[in-house]
C-alpha cells in the first residue's frame, strides 16, 4: 500500500510516518516545505505523480488564538486547501483521511459528542476546521477528529507541565474545561487500523478514552514525574483570558469504531504512562 502523509513534520505526522516506515510501508512524508496545500496545482501534481492508495492529511493551521485575527489565512489551510486534495484523491480512487478537532463543537454538551452531532464552532479555528470536514466528506473521505494531542514531537501541554514541575513552585491550571488527552502515537496506530479495515467513509473520533480537566491532566503528569500533585492548583478560565473562546466540554464519543468493527482507543491514563519515557526523553525536562 502506498501512503502519502501531509504535515509530516508535525506531531501526528511524524508519529504516523515513523510507524509506517517501521512496518516497511511505502510512505511519502511531505512537510509544509515539501508541499504547500494552499497551491491547488501543486496538490494535484503531488497526488498524480505519487499515486498513493491513501492520503492522510495531518497538515493544519493550529494557532488557535492567532486565527481570531487571521481567520482567512487559517481557512486557506484548514478549509479551502482540503477541497482540491479531496478531489484529487477521489479522481485517483485513493482513500483520504483528514484530521479535524473537537473545536468544531460549541462545548455546551454534558455527554460525549456523537460523530453525527451537529457542529457549532465558537471560534475561528473551529470554523475553519469545520469547513475542511465538509470538503473531505463531500468527496467521500474519512474525517478523524482528535483533541488535546500530545507527543514527543513539538510543543504541547504535557511537555510544558513537565518543564514547570522541574522548576518548583505552584502551577495554576484551569479546571473548567473537560476533554480527552490523546497520545499522538496511539492516534497514528488507530489511523492505520482504520485504513486497513476500510469501513464506510464518515466521521470517526480519534481520542483516548476517559475524560479529565486540564487540572486533572496536570496532576497526573506531576504524579508520574514524582512531583507533588498538590503543587497544581485549580483555577478558572476567566483567570487566563485568551483571544479565542475555548469549548468548556470537548469529550468525544466513539460509537463509530464499534460500527466499523474496531476497538476504540484505550484510556488516556494508560496511554500517558506508556508515552512517559518518550515525553521525558524528548526534552520535556
Amino acid at each position: 500500500m502506498r501512503w502519502l502523509v501531509t504535515g509530516a513534520a508535525g506531531m501526528l505526522g511524524a508519529e504516523l510516518t515513523a510507524l509506517l516506515a517501521g512496518e516497511d510501508e511505502d510512505v511519502a512524508a511531505l512537510s509544509r516545505r515539501d508541499l504547500d496545500l494552499r497551491d491547488p496545482a501543486a496538490v494535484r501534481e503531488a497526488v498524480r505523480t505519487r499515486k498513493p492508495d491513501v492520503v492522510v492529511n495531518c497538515a493544519a493551521w493550529t494557532a488557535v488564538d492567532e486565527a481570531e485575527t487571521r481567520e482567512w489565512e487559517a481557512l486557506a489551510v484548514n478549509g479551502h486547501a482540503v477541497r482540491p486534495l479531496a478531489a484529487a484523491c477521489a479522481g485517483l480512487g485513493a482513500m483520504l483521511v483528514h484530521l479535524s478537532t473537537d473545536y468544531v463543537f460549541d462545548g455546551t454538551a454534558r455527554t460525549p459528542y456523537a460523530e453525527d452531532a451537529p457542529v457549532n464552532p465558537v471560534n475561528a479555528y473551529g470554523r475553519t476546521k469545520a469547513a475542511g470536514e465538509q470538503a473531505a466528506l463531500r468527496y467521500g473521505g474519512y474525517v478523524v477528529r482528535t483533541a488535546w494531542l500530545y507527543g514527543a514531537h513539538g510543543p504541547n501541554f504535557a511537555k510544558t507541565m513537565i518543564r514547570l514541575a522541574a522548576g518548583g513552585g505552584l502551577v495554576r491550571v484551569v479546571d473548567d474545561q473537560r476533554g480527552q488527552p490523546t497520545w499522538a502515537a496511539d492516534l497514528a496506530a488507530q489511523i492505520v487500523r482504520l485504513v486497513r479495515a476500510s469501513p464506510p467513509p464518515g466521521v470517526y473520533h480519534g481520542t483516548n478514552a476517559g475524560q479529565t480537566t486540564w487540572y486533572g491532566y496536570a496532576r497526573e503528569i506531576f504524579r508520574l514525574l514524582g512531583a507533588d500533585p498538590d503543587r497544581v492548583r485549580p483555577t478558572s478560565s476567566r483567570d487566563f483570558p485568551r483571544p479565542a473562546r475555548r469549548p468548556t466540554y470537548g469529550v468525544l464519543g466513539h460509537e463509530a469504531w464499534a460500527r466499523a468493527g474496531l476497538a476504540p482507543m484505550r484510556d488516556w491514563r494508560e496511554a500517558l504512562r506508556d508515552a512517559w519515557p518518550r515525553l521525558v526523553g524528548s526534552g520535556g525536562l
